[in-house]
């Protein structure tokens, strides 16, 4: 009997979680996950809409560019624990795949985006293994940071686009971020 390959898009089976490519399906987990108020503080705010048209663009890129984001459920009961994976992404003209997490705020400290970013670089290893793996956030985000090192990524210093700054409300084009790359 033939041995099946893994498919991109099949379900990823972690030690605590399941991880299936999101779809429009996944609307309304994705707005409860949105709603977290810390979650809202790094990633919104959302509105139904935008949570929608997120959701759909992330369907569209599973099929485009072979590659997107999770929806993380717990596979012991299917609650919903985040969502995480994968974008490819053009930095300074370099195509590398950028890697994140969102875990709900109940949940957050118990190892759950470390879990998502190891699976999403054991995945990007497996698909797509000669493109570099990236991941970003505010300079000021202690615990994506903390999670990056988890993941042995390493420090490569700062870029700069539109995100939050500390003690500072809203959007600003030119926040700094953290820029992290996994080691070969």
């Amino acid at each position: 009997m033939a041995m099946l390959l893994p498919r991109a898009t099949d379900p990823v089976p972690t030690e605590r979680l399941l991880l299936t490519p999101i779809g429009l399906g996944d609307v309304d987990d994705l707005w409860r996950l949105y709603s977290d108020p810390l979650v809202a503080r790094w990633t919104g705010p959302w509105s139904y809409d935008g949570v929608e048209a997120w959701a759909r663009d992330m369907a569209s890129r599973w099929l485009t560019d072979g590659v997107g984001k999770w929806l993380a459920r717990d596979r012991s009961d299917g609650a919903l624990v985040g969502r995480g994976g994968l974008s490819r992404m053009d930095l300074a003209g370099e195509a590398v795949l950028e890697v994140g997490w969102v875990v709900r705020d109940a949940l957050a400290g118990r190892g759950f985006g470390t879990e998502i970013g190891r699976a999403a670089l054991d995945w990007a290893s497996t698909f797509f293994p000669a493109l570099p793996v990236i991941a970003f956030t505010e300079v000021h985000n202690r615990a994506s940071r903390a999670v990056m090192h988890h993941l042995d990524l390493r420090f490569e210093g700062i870029i700069h686009r539109e995100g939050l700054v500390e003690g500072r409300d809203g959007l600003h084009p030119d926040a700094a971020f953290a820029l992290y790359r996994r080691v070969p």
